[in-house]
């Protein structure tokens, strides 16, 4: 979990923890401020409710809740949400039951862009929030073999298989015509000098050949490397996360106002700021939560993210998580991003 913020939390009584504690998790699960005489029966403290309105006094000047309305009780701010994740929350493993249902629908057997999917959903099925991952870069796929297949016109299918049981399909528009004999010519010179590269590694010897050896090659030799330089090239941006469950948001009072909904919503059609917020996470270790203003999108500034990268043999290849509310029960929330990362990375490295 990130711990920004640690250094600048101010001291706080272990009765102010214990009341902060219990307004937070009160605010969670009833999303109406909290009153003094609530407190007061769920703090597990024997104190008036005047001595708590003190306590509370104490805390809204210090930043960590607010009043939304007179006399109507208290809400969490983004920094006593920050206090109370790094060091008044007690996370909750799921059970046996629940980890081996989220095993069932990431298994070994699926390719690699279903899984990402079903992950995805999975995180906004459990969460009842928007579920986000980040798709594997595709440059870690080594290459088994590649086919082209002419259609219709000058468009050719290219159909590389990867890591020998995930198949990529990507249509072609070329300027000229080629035969099937050519295109399967193209395709053996290919996977002759292409077959075990990761994709990074195979445009690199694409273009290294273009250039080492250019002017000795003939012309369907050519036309082979520059046809697979674009089967090779990189994944268009809009394909690299998948969102599900955005429409969840909409249940969420906080976040149900035209404008933030028109916002939040353009956010996932453009992904563009999100997906550079996944990137970010790739190099941090574990869970990672955002809260509010945290992301460094204004857009998110009413949202908690919270995310876990995902691992193929110790290498991190993408980040999963989810977007909710800053009023999200966080001990909830945390062990289903952790446990379907790690799900997630196992499923795929049994592919390997």
């Amino acid at each position: 979990m990130s711990r920004s913020q640690r250094a600048n939390d101010p001291p706080l009584n272990d009765r102010a923890r214990r009341l902060l504690r219990a307004l937070v998790e009160n605010y969670v699960q009833e999303g109406q401020p909290v009153g003094s005489r609530t407190l007061a029966r769920t703090c597990g403290l024997d104190l008036s409710p005047a001595s708590i309105r003190n306590v509370m006094a104490d805390l809204e000047e210090m930043g960590l809740v607010s009043s939304p309305h007179t006399s109507a009780g208290r809400v969490p701010t983004p920094r006593g949400y920050r206090l109370f994740v790094d060091s008044l929350l007690e996370v909750k493993p799921l059970d046996s039951h629940e980890v081996r249902l989220l095993k069932e629908r990431l298994s070994p057997e699926m390719d690699t862009r279903s899984l990402v999917e079903s992950a995805s959903d999975l995180l906004s099925a459990v969460t009842q929030m928007a579920g986000m991952v980040r798709v594997p870069k595709r440059d870690h796929a080594a290459l088994c073999q590649i086919e082209f297949l002419k259609l219709s016109g000058r468009q050719v299918l290219a159909i590389l298989v990867m890591n020998k049981n995930e198949v990529q399909n990507r249509i072609l528009q070329l300027d000229r015509d080629y035969t099937h004999s050519e295109l399967q010519q193209m395709a053996n010179y290919l996977n002759e000098h292409l077959a075990g590269l990761d994709l990074r590694q195979a445009r690199e010897q694409i273009l290294q050949e273009m250039k080492a050896v250019r002017e000795h090659m003939n012309t369907l030799m050519l036309a082979a490397i520059q046809l697979g330089e674009r089967a090779f090239c990189d994944e268009d941006r809009d394909e690299q996360v998948v969102f599900t469950g955005q429409t969840h948001l909409m249940g969420y009072a906080e976040l149900s106002s035209v404008d933030k909904l028109r916002n939040l919503f353009e956010a996932f059609n453009q992904k563009r700021d999100l997906l550079g917020l996944l990137d970010n996470c790739i190099h941090a270790q574990g869970v990672q939560i955002f809260i509010g203003q945290e992301s460094g999108h204004e857009v998110l500034d009413d949202c908690s993210v919270v995310t876990a990268p995902y691992q193929v043999d110790g290498q991190v290849l993408g980040v999963l998580g989810v977007i909710g509310p800053t009023r999200m029960a966080y001990e909830r929330v945390i062990p289903v991003v952790d446990v379907t990362a790690k799900l997630l990375g196992a499923a795929l490295n049994s592919r390997n």
